[in-house]
């Protein structure tokens, strides 16, 4: 699949990368064996004609022990033949006077002197392949014994065929494995690439890609692929998550502002025709306009606040809490002044200072009093206590149902007996966004008794105000 919709490219490449670097690997092994193998039977192979050769110049070290230079043995072109052999002085004016059937080189003349320590080579005699073995005789001469070589020679070469055919299947060989061991190994991974692509062209995140089994029921493979997949799984349960959310708040939000929309149509609908509506009829008409106008603005406020996950940075300032929270509560007994409100705040909390942002701190317990007072009964009272680690609210109304409590703090969220009551069901869902950004966590919970009860649980550490700090 071509197009804009393709996130990830087919692990082609990828196989292929994995498939040779498999093969280098099998390869390298394979060739190294056979290598080291070769060494091992060429030593094995002279080793008995080097074995020959020493006995051989033992021999003629032996029975040749008063003679002087000289040529002891010079036939040695036939298979079955004994070593030819011949004695060497330092000195190239010493040499006796029937030529040497062996070749003397400089080499030869050093270890007779005594200066070059003795040595194997591999030689040519009358056209067949032969070793010569150049050691010390005596003082100041040295001895040259030669053997034919073909069996070993032989030997050499049908190892290193054999050998070489043995390498190059295991070349095949490797080439096979490494493609199968990619393309079991990458399965995981195409599988996944499929499934992005499939998200990607269909926008659904409900597809999820197929763990291997592990080895007993119900389990799952432990690897680096697994955990991949297993890793993208959850990538895509919180996209499908995220989705859902985002489609519910987009259906809660139009749900909820087509009334407050609708009123106001209706009311600027009247109000066209002013001139003819009673006077007490207009001003009713007008004021309805205002507070839907407030209302719509309200929430399409709350809804820009829900939007934005994190604060921002520069505004944080050092807040005294406990001044913030007196501050809250004046304009909650403003707001309700049915209701009593009343303060505990302990000795520790008291001057503390936490970083954060004082208008979004004011809306959260702005929010969680409003919510108290307005299922306090009439003349009731709501409680707040400030510790140094936490915040509580509670009211005595009704409380909280059981079915409820999971879905307090979701967005456009009211229970069924608080649906006749004002308000749009975001301020929880604002007060705890709030209480995370800062660090904190807010809980709610069915008071003791009767009522509910708001816990706000602050995490980061308080400090001591300082001269010059602004609270």
């Amino acid at each position: 699949m071509n197009g804009p919709w393709r996130l990830l490219p087919r692990p082609r490449r990828l196989r292929s990368r994995l498939a040779l670097a498999a093969s280098a690997a099998v390869v390298l092994v394979t060739v190294g064996v056979c290598t080291a193998a070769f060494f091992v039977l060429r030593y094995k192979l002279y080793q008995q004609v080097d074995q020959n050769l020493a006995q051989s110049a033992t021999l003629v070290a032996q029975q040749s022990r008063e003679d002087g230079p000289a040529v002891h043995r010079g036939e040695c072109r036939f298979l079955g033949a004994p070593a030819c052999a011949q004695t060497v002085p330092p000195d190239p004016a010493d040499d006796p006077a029937e030529p040497y059937v062996l070749p003397v080189s400089p080499a030869v003349r050093e270890v007779a002197a005594g200066r070059r320590a003795p040595y194997y080579r591999n030689i040519t005699v009358d056209g067949h392949p032969a070793r010569i073995l150049t050691t010390t005789f005596g003082d100041g001469t040295a001895v040259q014994v030669a053997l034919r070589s073909d069996v070993a020679e032989r030997g050499v070469h049908q190892a290193a065929w054999l050998l070489g055919g043995i390498g190059a299947a295991g070349v095949v060989v490797a080439g096979l494995l490494g493609y199968a061991v990619s393309r079991t190994g990458l399965a995981p991974v195409t599988r996944l690439t499929a499934t992005a692509e499939r998200v990607a062209a269909t926008r659904d995140p409900r597809h999820r890609i197929d763990l291997p089994a592990g080895p007993g029921p119900g389990r799952h493979r432990d690897d680096e692929i697994t955990r991949l997949a297993t890793t993208f799984n959850t990538m895509l349960d919180e996209l499908e998550r995220s989705v859902t959310a985002q489609r519910r708040l987009i259906a809660d939000a139009s749900h909820e502002l087509r009334t407050p929309l609708t009123a106001l149509r209706t009311n600027a609908e009247l109000l066209t025709r002013a001139d003819r509506l009673p006077a007490d009829r207009r001003e009713r008409a007008a004021g309805a306009l205002v507070r839907q106008l407030e209302d719509v603005t309200t929430l399409v406020n709350d809804l820009i606040e829900l939007a934005r996950d994190e604060e921002p940075q520069p505004l944080l300032e050092q807040i005294d809490l406990a001044a913030l929270t007196r501050h809250a509560l004046t304009r909650a007994r403003e707001r309700w002044p049915g209701i009593t409100f009343t303060l505990d705040v302990t000795d520790r909390a008291a001057g503390l200072l936490r970083p954060g942002i004082p208008a979004r701190l004011a809306r959260l317990l702005g929010n969680l009093l409003d919510n108290a007072a307005k299922f306090s009964p009439p003349g009731g009272t709501v409680e707040v206590a400030l510790t140094e680690r936490e915040l509580t609210v509670r009211d005595h109304g009704p409380g909280i149902a059981g079915q409820d409590l999971p879905h307090i703090f979701d967005r456009f969220y009211r229970a069924p007996s608080a649906r006749a009551l004002p308000g749009s069901g975001l301020g929880l869902a604002m007060a705890r966004q709030i209480a995370r950004t800062h660090g904190a966590e807010l809980t709610a919970e069915r008071a003791p008794g009767a009522g509910a009860l708001f816990r706000l649980t602050l995490r980061d550490r308080p400090s001591r105000p300082e001269s010059g700090v602004r609270s």
